[in-house]
């Protein structure tokens, strides 16, 4: 989709963090901008910023939850900007973090409802809108890198961020041949907010009792819990920069989207394991002969696709 001016993208968690960069980027390079929110003081900052720095940029408060919601702000995105062809399904979660025997399932629904349940929703509301159009579109979905890699005590977040990597790939099999690119997001850390938000939107009914913000340590500790060794800031990316990044995916028809190449070797110790846990033994020549037809199953040609990605092309300011 290389042509992306006057085109409308639906943006939900777009009013903060990794949302609100790409809605930047997008209301600069000439598309309308839908962006949707749970928060309302978060939607009245960011529209602040478009007020003051121009771009088409409608604001729509809603969870992406609510099924129902999810309809209406659609066809509220519609009428206010036409059909919608880009949908970048951003909003999620970051709580339900510990060792698993401590985690409840309150923690589990509320991650897995927004996480994979959001973005569920905006498929089966948005993809349809698209399709019908006709005119092409593309399709976004934010993983994490704990969404290719196991990590101790954020099973939840890694369940949930895998779960949409897995639906991205299935979804880009699928829609390869209709005119509708489709990426998965692992951005690395990025300032933002993905705490307070997770707190503010947890819903009554799935809060543990003793919740709190900031959380508090634990009985017999002190402070909040340490972060690596050195300045932790030097890591964390600007969202505006990882909306260039999203932005270039979207032109390229990437599937896979990356922002920190210091996880590199990270995925290649899990893939190439995963290459050594296959049975070093022949094929089954029978066997292969029938299991050869089973299509993507066996064989998917949507990862041949995926061109080498160069250096940023871009200038943050």
């Amino acid at each position: 989709m290389e042509n992306v001016e006057g085109k409308t993208a639906f943006i939900t968690g777009g009013a903060s963090g990794i949302g609100l960069g790409i809605a930047k980027v997008f209301a600069r390079n000439g598309m309308k901008v839908v962006i949707v929110d749970s928060r309302q003081d978060a939607l009245d900052e960011a529209m602040a910023y478009f007020k003051e720095n121009g771009g088409e940029v409608h604001p729509i408060n809603m969870n992406v939850t609510d099924r129902e919601a999810y309809a209406k702000a659609a066809d509220e995105a519609e009428e206010v900007f036409g059909k919608i062809h880009v949908l970048i399904n951003n909003a999620g979660v970051g709580s339900g973090g510990g060792p698993t025997e401590k985690l409840n399932y309150k923690d589990w629904d509320y991650s897995m409802g927004v996480n994979v349940g959001g973005v569920i929703n905006g498929l089966v509301t948005i993809l349809p809108r698209i399709l019908k159009h006709g005119e092409g579109g593309h399709i976004v979905t934010t993983s994490s890198t704990c969404g290719l890699m196991g990590s101790s005590n954020f099973i939840i977040y890694c369940t949930t961020k895998f779960a949409v990597t897995g639906m991205m790939e299935c979804l880009a099999s699928e829609l390869q041949d209709r005119n509708i690119g489709v990426s998965v997001l692992y951005p690395g850390p990025t300032m933002g907010n993905l705490g307070l938000s997770s707190f503010v939107n947890r819903p009554e009914h799935l809060r543990n009792e003793g919740d709190t913000w900031p959380p508090q340590p634990p009985p017999g500790q002190e402070g909040r819990p340490r972060r690596p060794p050195g300045d932790f800031r030097v890591v964390m990316m600007d969202p505006v920069e990882t909306g260039e990044r999203v932005m270039r995916a979207i032109r390229r028809n990437d599937l896979f989207i990356h922002t920190h190449p210091e996880f590199r070797d990270g995925y290649i110790a899990r893939h190439e394991a995963i290459i050594r846990a296959i049975p070093d033994e022949p094929r089954n020549e029978k066997r292969w002969e029938i299991m050869k037809n089973f299509g993507t199953i066996i064989y998917n040609d949507i990862y041949d696709k995926q061109k080498q990605v160069g250096p940023p092309d871009w200038k943050i300011d």
